[in-house]
């Protein structure tokens, strides 16, 4: 039997990899986090409870140990990869880093997306960080034949969120409850740019396959779904599956920045690109990998769950009233502008 060992594991990503992972009988599967928050691991799952920035802690931890692969999902700095690369360089047969599809090139020269497109985003720390981790296990691999494999998700969801554009500090709860109150919610742009989820668990079946497969050696893949729609049709699905009808505020991502400097990073290296993904490298490396989780089924599980689970319905006042703010400033401003056009035509 095969040994992994998932960094991390209980996250939106990683709990779906731990709990397809945990049925699989080819695979050992041991999970290394500080087990203070997530949900239950499965039955037959080992903890291995740590702080991986804890390096000597964790190393004591993996003494004697050795495993086919390790995949680490919480890795997002340079730093984290050297450390990385000292405890596992000699204790695995693979190591998986979880990159982001947020890395490619933005804005993008052409809407569809391959492992060839170029890394460059000047508009968002976390993806140079990311890239920059990339840059270090290439030239590990080059120089030393480091065994990784890069993965970029992209936007991929599953019990706990909604996928929305803009969100507060605590969550997507608060669109959900301006949808159910008939508030306007913010979509950045026109609606009309294409975006691509996917469902956590269409994600664990390509990274399955991609662990412990020898081809994947070397290679950078992204996992994503091949359904990509409008942000506009996102939310009329998510209102749909609410049984509510949406008020759509289309405003500048422009404006949306100037008003809170912080969203750059997310919507212009991000979230206000057309976004179509070219899966056929996925597909080579592992034959038979469909994602299958359509966004309408899927965004009808999540809110059955969050609905069913109050801990998850997290009032954002703050961020209600930041979107109050942009809608009164979005009518104010056209306010404005008609008043002076009729002063214009009065003049005349």
């Amino acid at each position: 039997m095969r040994k992994a060992l998932l960094i991390g594991g209980t996250g939106t990503i990683s709990i779906a990899v731990t709990r397809l992972l945990a049925e699989n009988k080819d695979w050992e599967l041991t999970v290394l986090n500080r087990g203070i928050h997530g949900p239950a691991l499965p039955e037959g799952v080992r903890l291995l409870q740590a702080d991986i920035r804890e390096e000597e802690a964790v190393r004591e931890k993996i003494k004697g140990l050795r495993f086919d692969a390790v995949a680490d999902f919480i890795a997002y700095k340079p730093e984290d990869v050297r450390r990385d690369l000292r405890l596992f360089a000699e204790r695995t047969d693979q190591y998986i880093f979880i990159s982001s599809a947020s890395a490619y090139q933005k804005p993008p020269a052409d809407y569809l997306i391959a492992e060839s497109t170029p890394l460059i985003n000047p508009y968002w720390k976390y993806s140079q960080n990311k890239i920059a981790c990339e840059e270090l296990l290439r030239a590990e691999y080059r120089a030393n034949g480091f065994p990784v494999t890069i993965v970029r998700p992209s936007h991929t969801y599953g019990d706990k969120a909604i996928p929305v554009a803009l969100h507060g500090a605590r969550g997507s709860w608060q669109v959900i409850e301006r949808m159910r109150q008939g508030k306007p919610v913010l979509v950045p742009g026109d609606g009309n740019s294409l975006w691509t989820l996917t469902h956590n668990t269409d994600f664990a079946e390509g990274f399955a396959g991609l662990l412990g497969n020898p081809h994947a050696i070397g290679q950078a893949v992204h996992i994503t779904s091949d359904e990509s729609q409008t942000w506009n049709r996102i939310y009329r699905t998510i209102a749909q599956a609410l049984g509510v009808q949406v008020r759509l505020l289309h405003v500048s991502t422009d404006f949306l920045v100037a008003c809170n400097p912080e969203l750059e990073g997310g919507l212009m290296g991000d979230k206000s690109n057309t976004v179509v993904f070219d899966n056929s490298k996925l597909k080579r490396l592992v034959p038979g990998y469909c994602a299958k989780v359509r966004f309408d089924e899927g965004v009808r599980r999540t809110l059955d769950y969050i609905l069913a689970h109050p801990e998850w319905q997290q009032a954002d006042p703050e961020f209600d009233k930041w979107c109050d703010d942009i809608v009164a400033a979005n009518a104010a401003g056209l306010a404005a502008f008609w008043q002076g056009r009729m002063g214009i035509f009065e003049q005349r």
